[in-house]
Formats: C-alpha cells, sequence, structure tokens
C-alpha cells in the first residue's frame, strides 16, 4: 500500500488527486487534507470540511474501461463500513442510496466517485470520502448529521485514514452487476428499507437490485426503480 499524501488546507482532495494523476501518479495514491476550503458532495453540493474530519481521495486506475463505474459509489460504501464497523460503538453501519453512510439515523460521511477520460478511453477514477470524526456539525444540520466521536470518542482521522484507503483501494471496478454477496450485504446495510420516500417516486424503499438502482414500491404495489436521483424521505 503507497504511504498517503497528508496535506494542511487545499481547495478539495478531489482536485488534488487528479492533477496529481494527470502528473503519472500510480493507482492506490491517496491524499488527505486536514481542511478543505471548496469541498464537495454529489451534484455539485459543498461539502463543510473544517478540521477534525477525514478528507480522503483515493486514486484508481484500470485497464481502460470501468465496467462497475455505475455501482462505485455503492461498493466504496460497503467498503468504509465495512472498516467502520470495526467501531463497536458505531456499528452497524448503514448506507442511504446512493453514497450516504448513516449512524443511528444519521449521516457521518458521503462519498463521491469522479472519472476521467481521453476520448473514449477511462484514464482513472478519484474515490473522495467526506467523514465526520470530531469535527463540529454546523448547528443546522445537527439533527440529521453527526460526527464519529459522539458515538467513539477514541477514534482519530490519523487511526482511520489508512484502513479505509486501503480498503478504497481495492474496490471492485471492472463487475458490471452486483453479485449475490453484496446484494446480501446491501440489504442488510440498506437504511431505506421499507421507509417512506416522497421523491423522486413516492413509495416504501424496497431494496437495491443487482444494477444498483433503487427499488421503490408504489401506493399500487408495483415496485419501480430508480437509477439516479436525490431521495426525499416522506
Amino acid at each position: 500500500m503507497r504511504e498517503g499524501i497528508w496535506l494542511d488546507i487545499v481547495d478539495s482532495t478531489l482536485d488534488e488527486l487528479h492533477n496529481r494523476a494527470a502528473g503519472g501518479a500510480a493507482d492506490g495514491t491517496w491524499v488527505v487534507a486536514a481542511e478543505q476550503r471548496a469541498g464537495r458532495g454529489s451534484r455539485g453540493r459543498t461539502w463543510h470540511s473544517p478540521r477534525g474530519g477525514l478528507w480522503l481521495s483515493v486514486l484508481r486506475r484500470s485497464g481502460g474501461t470501468i465496467s462497475g463505474f455505475e455501482l462505485l459509489s455503492l461498493r466504496a460504501g460497503l467498503a468504509v463500513a465495512g472498516v467502520l464497523d470495526g467501531l463497536p460503538p458505531v456499528a452497524p453501519v448503514m448506507l442511504k442510496w446512493p453514497n450516504d453512510l448513516m449512524v443511528r439515523n444519521r449521516k457521518v460521511g458521503g462519498l463521491l466517485a469522479e472519472a476521467r477520460w481521453q476520448g473514449d478511453r477511462l484514464q482513472w477514477v478519484a474515490i473522495g470520502l467526506g467523514l465526520n470524526v470530531s469535527n463540529a456539525i454546523p448547528a443546522e444540520l445537527a439533527g440529521r448529521a453527526a460526527s464519529l466521536n459522539e458515538f467513539c470518542s477514541e477514534t482519530t482521522v490519523e487511526a482511520l485514514a489508512e484502513p479505509i484507503a486501503r480498503a478504497l483501494a481495492t474496490v471492485d471496478l471492472d463487475t458490471p452487476r452486483l453479485g449475490p454477496e453484496e446484494l446480501s450485504e446491501l440489504r442488510a446495510r440498506d437504511w431505506l428499507l421499507d421507509r417512506g420516500i416522497s421523491s423522486p417516486l413516492a413509495g416504501t424503499g424496497a431494496g437495491i437490485d443487482d444494477e444498483g438502482r433503487l427499488v421503490v414500491r408504489d401506493e399500487g404495489g408495483s415496485l419501480l426503480r430508480i437509477a439516479i436521483g436525490d431521495v426525499v424521505q416522506a
């Protein structure tokens, strides 16, 4: 496993990693920053990234195609959750489709995978993780978000960074469908399972299929599938 690159303040560890990848950084390279000025989440959202959180990005390279890219956030979520389950007060870590990490019904982290292409050939993928460890949570988010130290006071960014980077460096990039073991683990960690959903489809969470789509049961009992979008609870 490659040594981590530890930085103080950056705009974004994803941007930092993309720059290093363009300069030839190898598969498995990982970057951690103490603070991000312009951290980002899915669909362009700003990610509050003060000191005390784990702001990490891991570089993955493949042979030019990644058949499993659409599944990468789910697989990365399983990888990170597996590491965090080693903190008994935190387990079980749940996953809110498609890329949020949940502990006791509050969000502790999120994942974002970004690809870079040259023509139709994939050059690399950066997997970004924002994980609240000991950082303060903004007052307006306190009911919906939490830091790990609220549940497990002894854990630190330094203790978590390398095990999580190792896990992300081995995530399957190429298998185009989720296998039976992955589906079973996702079902056990599926935070939306049996919860009411109002958007983008109204119904009840009914699992995740082998293409990584969220399955929703509508009022008539039909099973509908969401491939992309923001889920809003009913």
